[in-house]
């Protein structure tokens, strides 16, 4: 069948709902510290390496994506599965720090390129397929990045408690291995579109870098994954510093990560898809860049004047998931709104290229989010009003950067 949804949306779905599993990393990593038998800091690593390699190699790879999308995804295909594969053998027969560099190698390095590629190559052809309707077509595989958390967190459970965390890494490399190849097979450009076989000389790297409107758009999407990243990897301890003492709320307490999971999808389906009824799509990141400063402030400046982590909730905990809830929508939102904000300004000859560079800081901010918020924990006595205020500043930074740098000139 030659139609978007067969040769677009779904093998943009099958690709991105296998690779947005490295945001279960929290499922499952103290699993692997303890299996290994080092730290959870040191495994720690390896996440931040899969999400470096990730953008790096979606800056390099936009060359390969736009002249053969079916090369670009069987890559990605082999690389993700062989990065999952290679982790369990890797903390099924090593120990100490000779698995600590199987995991760095498979997880990190190996699965990390397989994320960037598969990420990046469905994006111009569903950009193509739905030419009138760009934010919405991204929405839809992007949001199967973040959706993917969702559904594979409870069968990651299920395996690792029935059959240990290396068959875990065997079943679901297996299983994602047959997702990948089907959208692969699947995935094609519309009839008339011809793959460029010649070398193309319009896009230069050092050009793009320089310009100003890109260079707004990159630190923007770079504070937002930095922010983000501050604040949902640390989720699960947010949660229980401010409910440590209120038994009876951890019912409600428990369904919380897939509510933001939830929320992290929304926000890459909603927003991208609210982009298209708007003039300038860079209107969508100054929505989302208040929502999440005025609610870090509001929660920041709380917990700094003593309503903050009590322990027992109470509406101020309540204010903790609406914080988390609106940071994920916004965290998605950026990601998914992208594309179609780089094909607004700079046109779609070469949007695989310039998509990729951009997500060379989701690279930086990998490295860069959960490590600075380890930082202002350790040099503030564990006090995480911290790094909510640290937030508020940024997403502040940002704003002023998405008005004076990408918002549309009239």
């Amino acid at each position: 069948m030659e139609n978007k949804w067969v040769r677009a949306a779904i093998p943009a779905l099958l690709i991105h709902c296998s690779i947005g599993t490295v945001y279960c990393w929290s499922t499952f990593k103290e699993a692997i510290a303890d299996r290994i038998g080092v730290s959870t800091f040191a495994t720690g690593w390896a996440f931040s390496l899969a999400i470096f390699f990730l953008g790096m190699s979606a800056a390099f790879a936009g060359r390969i994506v736009e002249s053969d999308i079916h090369k670009s995804s069987l890559i990605a295909c082999i690389c993700f599965t062989v990065g999952m594969i290679g982790t369990g053998l890797t903390i099924q027969f090593a120990k100490g720090v000779v698995a600590l560099i199987g995991i760095y190698l498979f997880y990190g390095c190996i699965m990390g390129i397989g994320l960037g590629i598969g990420y990046l190559t469905p994006v111009k052809t569903l950009m193509l397929w739905f030419s009138e309707q760009k934010g919405l077509a991204t929405g839809i595989s992007i949001m199967g990045f973040g959706l993917a958390k969702a559904i594979a967190t409870p069968i990651m459970e299920i395996l690792q408690k029935n059959y240990g965390i290396s068959a875990m890494f065997y079943v679901l490399g297996a299983v994602y291995f047959c997702m990948m190849l089907l959208g692969h097979f699947l995935l094609k450009k519309p009839e008339g579109w011809v793959e460029k076989s010649v070398k193309d000389t319009s896009f230069k790297l050092g050009s793009i870098a320089k310009n100003k409107v890109f260079i707004g758009i990159w630190l923007m999407f770079f504070i937002n994954i930095h922010c983000g990243l501050m604040l949902i990897t640390y989720e699960k301890q947010l949660l229980n510093v401010t409910f440590a003492l209120s038994a009876s709320l951890a019912a409600i307490v428990s369904i919380v990560p897939s509510v933001t999971a939830a929320c992290n999808a929304l926000g890459r389906i909603g927003y991208s898809t609210i982009s298209d009824k708007m003039k300038d799509r860079s209107l969508v990141y100054q929505i989302i860049y208040i929502s999440c400063l005025l609610i870090t402030g509001i929660m920041g400046f709380s917990g700094l004047f003593g309503a903050g982590f009590t322990g027992n909730g109470g509406f101020y905990g309540f204010l903790i998931i609406l914080m988390l809830m609106i940071i994920n929508l916004g965290y998605g939102g950026g990601f998914s709104t992208l594309p179609a904000l780089l094909s607004a300004r700079f046109g779609m000859e070469n949007i695989s290229k310039i998509h990729g560079v951009a997500l060379s800081a989701w690279a930086v901010a990998g490295i860069t989010g959960n490590n600075l918020s380890e930082i202002i924990l350790r040099s503030s006595g564990q006090n995480y009003t911290y790094i909510i205020l640290t937030a508020m500043v940024l997403y502040t930074v940002a704003l002023i950067i998405c008005l004076s740098m990408v918002k549309e000139k009239r």
